[in-house]
C-alpha cells in the first residue's frame, strides 16, 4: 500500500489501472478489486467500506483462496510487508515458546484448511491470536470460510481506511 494520503474522491477518479493496483494492494483478490472499483463514485468513507463488505461477501470460493493469499502466517508478518508488520505488532517481543506454537498451531490449521489461518490482528497479542486460532481450528470448513470472509472484511476496512488517512 501507499504511504500517499489520497482523498476520497482523488481515489475514485483514479484512472482504472491505476485504481486496481491500489485496491491490489489493499487485498490480493482481482475480484475483490474490481469489484470496489465498480462501485465508484462513493459518496463517501461508508461507500468504501460498504463497497469493500458487498465485494468481500460476493467471492467465490476460489477468489476467498486469492485474498487469504496475500497474507502472511500469523507471527510471520514480515512476510506480507509493512502493513502485515503494523497489522501483526502484537508478535513483536512475543516469548519464543508461544511463537513456537503458534507456528505449530498455524501449521495444524493450514493443513486442515488448506490456506493460512487469517484473523484482523490489530490490536492483538501473540496469546490472544494462539487462542483464536485454537477456538477455530475445530471448525469444519464451511463454516472457517465464513469466519475468515469476516475476517478478510475487517482487514479491508482498516486497510481502506489507512489507505485514505495517509497512514
Amino acid at each position: 500500500m501507499t504511504n500517499r494520503p489520497r482523498t476520497l474522491d482523488a481515489l475514485a477518479a483514479a484512472g482504472g489501472g491505476e485504481l486496481r493496483e491500489i485496491l491490489l494492494g489493499v487485498c490480493a483478490s482481482p475480484a475483490w478489486a474490481d469489484a470496489v472499483a465498480a462501485a465508484r463514485p462513493w459518496r463517501d468513507r461508508g461507500a468504501l467500506l460498504d463497497a469493500n463488505a458487498n465485494a468481500v461477501a460476493a467471492l467465490s470460493a476460489a477468489d476467498l483462496r486469492d485474498a487469504v493469499a496475500g497474507h502472511p502466517p500469523i507471527g510471520a508478518p514480515g512476510e506480507g510487508g509493512p502493513a502485515s508488520e503494523r497489522e501483526q505488532a502484537g508478535v513483536r517481543g512475543a516469548d519464543g515458546a508461544l511463537l513456537d506454537e503458534l507456528h505449530r498451531a498455524n501449521a495444524a490449521y493450514e493443513a486442515k484448511f488448506g490456506h493460512v489461518f487469517l484473523v484482523c490482528a490489530t490490536g492483538r497479542t501473540a496469546a490472544g491470536m494462539l487462542a483464536a486460532l485454537r477456538e477455530r481450528h475445530p471448525n469444519d470448513p464451511a463454516t472457517e470460510a465464513e469466519i475468515v470472509r469476516g475476517e478478510l472484511r475487517k482487514i479491508n476496512d482498516i486497510r481502506l481506511t489507512r489507505l485514505l488517512n495517509g497512514d
